[in-house]
């Protein structure tokens, strides 16, 4: 079967989403986990943007292997020769260059005119050429552009290199019909349509950017641009996970097949879940956690009966786990690291496992059983925590009740030294993290609060996420245990210890990106 290309931009559009940001290290692991997931391209992000940017777009050339790695670069110079230094040590590179060509973008954001805009694509496309044979140029906001026009500025890009165009809906304007015709249109009017691969960029203001890109493949498009759970500027991008399994259910519809390794789709929008602090709703196609799951009677009996009266397609195809029970205190190192690589963990260091042992030991104490969320989490946790930890929780007690003072007892490890601190609240958590800024110094601003159950059951480990302000900057920070306040000091202290480290790093000289440009 012919093959679909999967360009995956979760570390570039989807990261830059208010809310989405990822640290260099938190990047590093979802590029690998997209290596092993199959897809074809990686956009690691934004070279030009920040010198942190530019670090996270190496880093992973470096050290990811198997998916060309892309950086986008505005159709200028400079931001070329950053993005080419940033992906010249991966094995395979593509530098992918943008420049808008709709007559509301031209004459309020470009202040150029059409002549202007189709020679600074041709210039940009050409220049890149120079560090890299794949080049791949973005018309934004392609859907509202004139035709005949679009049509000439990618005859015209192909002529001077580029091996990909990719037309995106960057505001989510189309509709599946209309797309369709204008991909037909493209694929029929330029000459030299033939000499690269047409790729797609749709965005979901309008719910439709999965429904856009298969109409775009259905038409001859070859390559999507989509991303881990759909997440993305404004309403997002169009996600991997629906695209890939449209594909795969209706092969007999398509006719075409992708390289991604289905079993892998479940692990890594959770791994993008964990790390960004922002959950899929449980009805969310493919991943969601009533993705599979059936109540009514009638379905029930039907599963039951044969699993095709409703399921079209396995949990086991998208990953999802199908064992619960896997281990308990009795279990040993090697049972846990086996557990671990079916669970996806396959590089974890000897410090690393070591840690994850101790707190599933820990775990195991207090709960009967232990399943594989549990073990997810803690995995996580592990791979996720950041270089540096300032403060570390010792000791956490309070008291609470409707006749009580809500007061909490924190004791912190920091080095050596250990810093305790009382305080009261309005609850019990509000009292510990009143507690925390006392023996931090650092006031911070509780924005938000989440707390979810991993598992189920009354002994449920409970994972707490919060966002909160540090002198006007936002850090999320997560914490689980199977006792909710315990995790919610964790997921504090966590963002502490971020905003810390971010701190460090901005003294040696880093900066958080704030440049918002997108396809």
């Amino acid at each position: 079967m012919e093959k679909v290309f999967i360009f995956d931009t979760t570390l570039r559009d989807g990261e830059q989403a208010p809310g989405f940001s990822m640290n260099i290290n938190e990047k590093l692991i979802v590029a690998k986990q997209l290596a092993r997931l199959g897809v074809d391209v990686i956009e690691s992000g934004f070279a030009a943007s920040s010198p942190g940017d530019f670090e996270s777009v190496q880093r992973i050339a470096e050290e990811v292997k198997g998916p060309v790695i892309a950086t986008l670069c505005r159709a200028v110079k400079k931001d070329i020769e950053i993005g080419a230094e940033a992906v010249k040590p991966a094995e395979r590179k593509r530098i992918h260059t943008f420049i808008a060509t709709s007559e509301i973008h031209m004459k309020y954001k470009l202040k150029m005119d059409p002549k202007e805009v189709l020679e600074r694509a041709v210039e940009a496309v050409r220049f890149a050429r120079n560090f890299t044979d794949d080049v791949e140029f973005s018309a934004e906001d392609a859907t509202r552009s004139d035709l005949d026009f679009l049509c000439k500025v990618i005859e015209e890009v192909i002529k001077a290199g580029a091996t990909t165009v990719n037309i995106p809906d960057t505001v989510g304007y189309a509709i599946p019909s209309e797309f369709k015709e204008k991909i037909s249109y493209i694929m029929n009017k330029v000459p030299n349509i033939d000499m690269a691969v047409v790729s797609v960029h749709c965005h979901n203001d309008l719910g439709l950017a999965v429904a856009n890109s298969l109409a775009a493949i259905e038409a001859g498009a070859r390559q999507v641009e989509c991303t881990i759970n759909g997440i993305g500027e404004r309403a997002g991008n169009a996600a991997l996970e629906e695209i890939v399994m449209a594909i795969h259910t209706r092969r007999d519809h398509f006719s075409l097949t992708t390289g991604i390794r289905t079993q892998e789709i479940y692990k890594t929008s959770t791994l993008v879940s964990h790390i960004t602090g922002v959950y899929v709703q449980p009805n969310k196609a493919i991943v969601g956690k009533n993705a599979f799951a059936h109540e009514a009677g009638i379905h029930q009996h039907g599963v039951l009966e044969n699993p095709l009266t409703y399921e079209i397609m396995r949990p086991e195809t998208v990953g999802f786990p199908s064992s619960r029970l896997v281990l308990g205190k009795h279990s040993g190192r090697h049972a846990l690291k086996q557990k671990l690589e079916q669970l996806g963990f396959t590089d974890l260091t000897e410090e690393q496992l070591n840690r994850v042992f101790e707190r599933f030991k820990k775990l195991a104490d207090k709960k009967k059983e232990v399943l594989d969320d549990d073990i997810l989490i803690i995995a996580q946790e592990e791979l996720l925590s950041i270089p540096v930890k300032t403060y570390e929780l010792d000791y956490i007690h309070t008291t609470s009740g409707n006749r009580l003072l809500p007061t909490a007892t924190v004791r912190l490890k920091r080095g050596n030294e250990i810093l305790q601190d009382s305080a009261i609240g309005d609850g019990p958590v509000d009292a510990a993290y009143k507690a925390l800024d006392s023996i931090t110094g650092i006031q911070g601003k509780l924005t938000s609060y989440q707390l979810r159950a991993v598992t189920q059951g009354k002994d449920a480990v409970g994972e707490v996420t919060v966002k909160v302000k540090f002198n006007g900057v936002e850090i999320v920070g997560k914490g689980s245990s199977v006792d909710v306040i315990e995790a919610s000091v964790k997921a504090y202290i966590n963002a502490v210890n971020k905003y810390l480290y971010r701190k460090e790093l901005e003294s040696q000289g880093y900066e958080i990106s704030l440049y918002k440009e997108a396809i």
